[in-house]
C-alpha cells in the first residue's frame, strides 16, 4: 500500500460501509449522531424555591437550561457565556442562595474570570479580573461573597470576593495547590483542599473567612488525584456545621467517610467494594445519598448519616444513575439516568418511595432504540490471575456461518473505566458488522485500587496482556473472523493501540490509534502539568527511572511494526498531533504501512460533530480496506454515507 501524503494531511479515505449478509439496515450516520444528550455532564441545580433545576445543555452551542421540576418544555437562559462558548474547567453555573444572581466563570474578556447575571435584569457584570485561571467556586450561604480557586501566582490559591464592590482578596498563599472551597453553614468558615507536590496527599483545611487561623480538620493519602483536586472534590460540611464528608482511598475502594468538624478519627460512611461518588447532605442533615459504581452500573443509594445499611433508591439493571442533588425541602433528589442505548436526561425522584418522573427526553423521535445495540457484559481470564471485566457489542440478525472481524476497543485514562454508558462511536462500527469488545483492563478505575495500581511502570507490556487475552476471547466466538482483528481507542486507548502494534506484532491486522502518545520523554517535554504528574505518579520522576520510560515508549520498537495503522488526530490552537507526527515519521523511515489525518479547528481530541462525522467515515473505510476487505464477500456492500 502506499503512504498517505505527510503534507497533504492527508485526504478522504471512503464513504461505504461493511457488507451485510442480513435485512437489518444501519442507522445512518446523521441519524447516529444526532442521538445526544440534552444534558450536559454537570450537575443540574435546584433553584432555592425548588420549583426549577438549572442544567447546562450539550447540544448545539451549549448553553444554560431551566425546566420546571414537574416537567415541561426547557426554557434557555438569555445568558451569554462569550469567549470559548462553554463552561471552563467544568465549572457548573451556581445560583446564588436567594435565587436572584447566576455566578459562572467565562474567558470572553479574555482570560477565565468570575460573572454574574441578574435572573430579574437580564444583565451580567464581570466580578473577577484576576487573569488566572479558575477551577472551582462556592457561594457564601448569605450570597454576599464567593469563595473560589485561582492561580494568579503560579499555583492555585483560595480567593474571595464580594458581591456589592467586588473586592477580592487571596486568602491562601502557600506554595502547593489550594482548590475547592466550601463554606461553613454559617458563613464564618471556610473548608478547603490542600495538595502536596505529587497531588496524592489531601490536606482538608478550615480557616477563618479572612484567611486567618487555618487548621487541619483531616489528611488523606495515596489517592492521586489527576484533577488537581477535582477528584477529591470539594470537602461537604453538614448542615449543623459538625461533619464533614469527603472521598478516601484507604480501604482499597474510594468510599465517602466523615470526620468531626473539630477534627478527629474518620469512619466509613459504608465500607463497600465498589468505588463511591457524588455524596450529598439532606437539608435536615439527616440522611446522605451518594451513587455506588458497581461494575459499570450505577446505583442511587441513600444512608442515615449517623451510619447504618444503606437503602437503594434506584437499582437498575443496566444504566448510569449520576448526579444527585435533594430538592430545597429534602423531599426529591434530581438525578441523570443513562444506559447503553439510551442517552443522558434529566429525572427526579422521591426520597420516600423511590417513585421517579422524567423530567427530559433526549432520544429523538421515531423508535430509534430498537435500532441501537444493548452490549453484553462478560468476563474472561488474563494473565497474572487478574478477570477482566468487559461490554461485548455484537452486530444484529448474524446468520448462521457468518464470521465478522473483531475490534478491540480501549478507554482513555488509563486510570478510567468503560461504564453502562451510550457509546455513539461504537455503535456505528457495530451496526455495520464489526464485534466490538469494550475491556476494563488492568489500570482501570472501579474495580479498587489495587487493580487501579496494577499496571504503574508497565504501560502498554502489563496491560496490553488483558488486550491480548480479549483478543483470545473474541476468537472463541464462532461469529468473530479470528484472522481479521482491529484495535482502536482515544488518548490512553490511542497509546494502547501503539503499544499493540510495537509490542504485539501480527496480533492486529489494522489499528486505529486517536490522539495517542508513543513516546514518554517527548511527552513530559510538551505536556501540561496534570499529565506530568500523572506520568511521575505511574512511572516514578524521569531522571531515576530512564529505563521505564524507554521500555514503555512503542516508538523504539517501530522495527517491528507489521499492522497497517491510521494514526488520527486533532488539530487545532495548541496542537499537539506532533506525537501522532513523530510516531509517523518512524514509521515512514522503516517502510511500515500507515496512514495520518488530522482535523482542522480542534485540539488534542477530535470533538466537533462535522470532524467526528469525517473521521468515523475514515475510519470505517480504513478498516473495512484491511479486515473486511480480507473476509469473506457474499452480498454487496450497504452505503450509507456521504462524505
Amino acid at each position: 500500500m502506499r503512504t498517505v501524503s505527510l503534507l497533504g494531511l492527508f485526504g478522504l479515505l471512503g464513504t461505504t460501509v461493511a457488507p451485510s449478509q442480513s435485512s437489518f439496515e444501519a442507522l445512518p450516520i446523521d441519524h447516529l449522531l444526532s442521538i445526544n444528550s440534552v444534558i450536559g455532564s454537570e450537575t443540574p441545580q435546584w433553584s432555592a424555591d425548588g420549583q426549577h433545576l438549572l442544567f447546562a445543555s450539550s447540544l448545539g452551542d451549549g448553553g444554560l437550561l431551566t425546566i420546571s421540576s414537574e416537567g415541561g418544555f426547557p426554557k434557555r437562559v438569555p445568558l451569554n457565556l462569550g469567549g470559548s462558548g462553554h463552561f471552563l474547567a467544568r465549572q457548573m453555573p451556581q445560583w446564588s442562595p436567594d435565587g436572584e444572581w447566576i455566578g459562572y466563570v467565562s474567558d470572553k474578556s479574555g482570560s477565565p474570570e468570575l460573572w454574574l447575571w441578574s435572573v430579574n435584569g437580564g444583565w451580567d457584570r464581570q466580578l473577577t479580573h484576576l487573569g488566572g485561571r479558575i477551577n472551582s467556586f462556592r457561594w457564601s450561604p448569605d450570597g454576599t461573597a464567593i469563595a473560589f480557586g485561582n492561580d494568579r501566582y503560579g499555583n492555585y490559591d483560595i480567593w474571595k470576593v464580594r458581591v456589592d464592590n467586588a473586592s477580592t482578596h487571596r486568602l491562601t498563599e502557600k506554595q502547593n495547590y489550594e482548590v475547592f472551597p466550601f463554606w461553613t453553614p454559617d458563613g464564618k468558615k471556610i473548608l478547603f483542599v490542600e495538595l502536596d507536590d505529587r497531588w496524592e496527599k489531601h490536606t482538608v483545611t478550615a480557616m477563618n473567612i479572612d484567611g486567618k487561623n487555618p487548621r487541619v480538620v483531616t489528611i488523606d493519602t495515596e489517592f492521586f488525584d489527576y484533577r488537581a483536586g477535582g477528584t477529591f472534590a470539594y470537602p461537604r460540611i453538614s448542615p449543623d456545621g459538625q461533619s464533614v464528608l469527603f472521598r478516601s482511598h484507604r480501604t482499597g475502594w474510594i468510599n465517602y467517610w466523615v470526620v468531626p468538624f473539630s477534627g478527629g478519627v474518620p469512619r466509613a460512611l459504608h465500607n463497600e467494594k465498589a468505588d463511591q461518588s457524588h455524596a450529598r447532605w439532606s437539608p435536615d442533615g439527616q440522611t446522605i445519598a451518594y451513587i455506588s459504581n458497581r461494575n459499570g452500573t450505577h446505583h442511587l443509594m441513600v444512608v442515615a448519616a449517623s451510619g447504618g445499611t444503606p437503602r437503594a433508591l434506584l437499582s437498575p439493571k443496566v444504566g448510569v444513575v449520576a448526579s444527585p442533588e435533594w430538592s430545597p425541602d429534602g423531599k426529591l433528589l434530581s438525578h441523570t439516568f443513562e444506559t447503553p442505548t439510551r442517552p443522558r436526561d434529566l429525572f427526579v425522584v422521591n426520597a420516600s418511595n423511590g417513585d421517579k418522573h422524567q423530567l427530559t427526553d433526549s432520544l429523538p423521535a421515531g423508535g430509534l432504540e430498537t435500532t441501537l445495540v444493548a452490549p453484553e457484559k462478560i468476563r474472561y481470564p488474563s494473565t497474572d490471575g487478574f478477570e477482566i471485566n468487559a461490554y461485548l457489542y455484537k452486530p444484529p440478525e448474524i446468520q448462521t456461518g457468518q464470521r465478522l472481524p473483531g475490534l478491540l476497543w480501549i478507554h482513555g485514562g488509563p486510570t478510567s473505566q468503560f461504564h453502562d454508558t451510550f457509546q455513539q462511536h461504537v455503535q456505528f462500527f457495530v451496526q455495520r458488522g464489526y464485534v466490538v469488545l469494550l475491556p476494563n483492563i488492568r489500570g482501570s478505575s472501579g474495580y479498587g485500587k489495587a487493580f487501579a495500581d496494577a499496571n504503574n511502570s508497565c504501560w502498554g507490556h502489563c496491560d496490553l496482556e488483558d488486550v491480548l487475552a480479549g483478543v483470545d476471547y473474541l476468537k472463541t466466538l464462532t461469529y468473530v473472523d479470528s484472522e481479521n482483528m482491529g484495535i482502536t481507542g482515544t488518548s490512553y486507548g490511542g497509546c494502547m493501540s501503539l503499544s499493540a502494534i510495537a509490542f504485539a506484532p501480527g496480533v492486529f491486522q489494522a489499528a486505529i490509534p486517536a490522539s495517542g502518545y508513543a513516546d514518554w520523554f517527548h511527552f513530559m517535554e510538551e505536556q501540561e502539568l496534570r499529565h506530568v504528574k500523572l506520568l511521575e505518579h505511574e512511572f516514578g520522576r524521569l531522571p531515576d527511572n530512564k529505563a521505564t520510560y524507554y521500555k514503555n515508549s512503542p516508538i523504539f520498537s517501530v522495527k517491528q511494526v507489521m499492522t497497517p495503522t491510521f494514526l488520527v488526530h486533532g488539530e487545532g490552537k495548541f496542537p499537539r498531533s506532533t506525537a501522532s507526527l513523530k510516531f509517523a515519521l518512524e514509521l515512514e523511515k522503516n517502510y511500515k504501512v500507515f496512514q495520518l489525518k488530522a482535523y482542522p479547528n480542534e485540539n488534542y481530541y477530535v470533538k466537533s460533530r462535522e470532524n467526528r462525522r469525517q473521521m468515523l467515515i475514515d475510519m470505517l473505510s480504513f478498516f473495512n480496506q484491511f479486515l473486511m476487505d480480507r473476509a469473506e464477500k457474499k452480498t454487496p456492500v450497504i452505503s450509507n454515507e456521504q462524505s
